[in-house]
């Protein structure tokens, strides 16, 4: 039977090894499972969190037709609505710590989509820089927006986008160091902004601050892009190599772009850094028969193991916990959790779930079998 209601359903599960008596039995995590539940639709999502716990994602609503972003909070999922009519959809991708919330919302008619920034039931639009469309990327703890933005009305020419920093109630256009277009992904704290832009035939990273944009350089190949940066303005992404048939992760800092290297394979990517500079991504075995979730520290790539088939990490914490999503043997896509040279199958009765973000108490979120999922982790 289905089930209809929408209220959080609590699991608790408890991972524990047995004492034989002689040894002490070891602190294992306990792992409580909380399905956030839906807008009235069928399948709903977790994207991020902070550390007020709140929860935002994206919801179908009733019928299945439209989606929407909401925070979740206590219990209570809140739908954000749109910047159009009924009929218009809004997608949620970050939340900061002052419970700001930023993604894209179609208007009126689906006509064409805005970033919007969400604060205190209040969905504003941030406009664009001169064209039809733009959309948001992340949220920093200073209330500032970065994404990327068409720069004039045709808005079906893709090399007139840039990307945008939005704050105070304008948004400033990045530019595309002399290329045809740009878009940022992440940002700090500081207002460090980091993506990539585009010539004719390359992609370039870029790290953008205090009015400069600096390219970040290559490792050899004509194709990389950076995805994340940390507080000490380390950069973290994927560059191709000469010739640019294999692509490798990499860090850069203080102008310096290293390979991070493989797990044997011929690639790897680098998707998220803490402010340790612990960086996780996914990487390709020895002779690339699998990909496999990474940490890289100190110039070292561990191997973060498999619940039985390819993973890769989507997100580190400050205390280098990881989480993201491993094939099992078979083949269901579960979510995991990795700590302390372990990793933890987050939704083992489920047949599909992915771990999308963690913050530093143990809260893991991410979705399982179709509904936006919290996962709170402690040890016992």
């Amino acid at each position: 039977m289905k089930r209809r209601s929408f209220l959080p359903l609590v699991v608790s599960v408890t991972l524990a090894a047995c004492s034989d008596g002689n040894e002490p039995t070891m602190l294992k995590p306990h792992i409580t499972t909380t399905d956030l539940g839906t807008l009235g639709g069928s399948h709903s999502y977790a994207v991020a969190l902070n550390n007020l716990g709140q929860v935002v994602g994206n919801s179908y609503t009733t019928g299945d037709t439209v989606l929407h972003a909401f925070v979740w909070q206590n219990g209570t999922m809140t739908d954000l609505g749109t910047l159009g009519g009924g009929f218009s959809g809004s997608g949620a991708v970050a939340v900061n710590n002052l419970g700001q919330v930023v993604g894209t919302s179609a208007t009126t008619g689906y006509a064409v989509e805005h970033a919007f920034l969400w604060q205190n039931g209040t969905m504003t639009d941030l406009g664009t820089l001169s064209g039809n469309s733009s959309q948001a990327t992340a949220v920093n703890e200073m209330g500032q927006v970065v994404g990327s933005s068409f720069t004039d009305t045709n808005s079906t020419t893709p090399s007139h986008f840039h990307a945008f920093l939005w704050r105070g109630g304008t948004m400033i256009d990045l530019g595309a160091f002399g290329g045809s277009s740009s878009s940022a992904l992440a940002m700090n704290d500081l207002g460090q902004v980091v993506g990539l832009f585009y010539t004719t035939s390359e992609t370039h990273a870029f790290l953008w601050q205090n009015g400069t944009m600096t390219d970040l350089g290559t490792l050899g190949g004509g194709f990389r892009f950076a995805r994340a940066v940390n507080k000490l303005g380390q950069v973290v992404g994927y560059s191709s190599t000469s010739g640019d048939t294999v692509g490798h992760a990499f860090v850069w800092q203080n102008g310096t772009m290293t390979d991070l290297g493989t797990l044997g394979g011929r690639n790897s990517d680098a998707v998220a850094v803490n402010d340790h500079g612990q960086v996780v991504g996914y990487s390709w075995t020895t002779a690339d028969t699998a990909k496999h979730a990474f940490l890289w520290q100190n110039g070292t790539m561990t191997d973060l193991g498999t619940l039985g088939g390819e993973t890769a990490a989507l997100a580190v914490n400050e205390l280098g916990q990881v989480v993201g999503y491993s094939f099992t043997t078979g083949k269901a896509e579960h979510a995991f959790l990795w700590q302390n040279g372990t990793m933890i199958d987050l939704s083992p009765s489920s047949s599909i779930g992915v771990a999308n973000a963690i913050d530093n108490s143990g809260h893991v979120i991410g979705e399982a079998d179709s509904r936006a999922t919290l996962w709170t982790v402690t040890q016992r």
